[in-house]
């Protein structure tokens, strides 16, 4: 029998995440979105804390609600965010989180996207920002921060 690296230490850098958000987005230069936007994160049933699921509503017709699972690749130490929303896109982006960092990223088409957050000290706040290139270089596309309802 193979031995087989385990995922609790990268498994455990998700529980950060695990609670109740509002969040507020907004772009460059502007004002908030209007409505209110929340998110929810929890273990996914059934896994033994082994994926995250996150599920997102944003009040606004702009803006669709979506689902995301993130789960690790204990053998190479790597996260994965698998995307989905209300108008059927769906998309994997790389993760990285810990040391009060989070970030997810992803190349191809129609744009190659960013996120790059700060985790407060406490774990009630985090604050990111929302990135894409379109092949003409790297444009804020929204700030996006996370208040910990629950």
């Amino acid at each position: 029998m193979i031995d087989q690296p385990t995922a609790e230490q990268a498994l455990k850098e998700m529980q950060v995440l695990v609670g109740e958000w509002s969040q507020t987005a907004t772009p460059p230069g502007g004002e908030p979105w209007p409505g209110e936007a929340k998110a929810t994160f929890e273990w996914l049933e059934g896994t033994d804390n082994q994926l995250l699921i996150e599920r997102s509503t944003v009040e606004m017709p702009e803006a669709p609600d979506g689902v995301c699972v993130y789960g690790c690749d204990a053998a190479n130490g790597t996260y994965y965010q698998l995307y989905t929303d209300e108008r059927n896109v769906c998309r994997v982006y790389q993760m990285t989180i810990g040391n009060g960092e989070w970030k997810l990223w992803r190349e191809g088409e129609p744009s190659s996207q960013r996120f790059t957050a700060t985790l407060s000290d406490d774990g009630n706040r985090i604050e990111g920002r929302w990135e894409l290139d379109e092949g003409d270089g790297w444009k804020t596309d929204f700030d996006l921060v996370y208040t910990r309802i629950s």
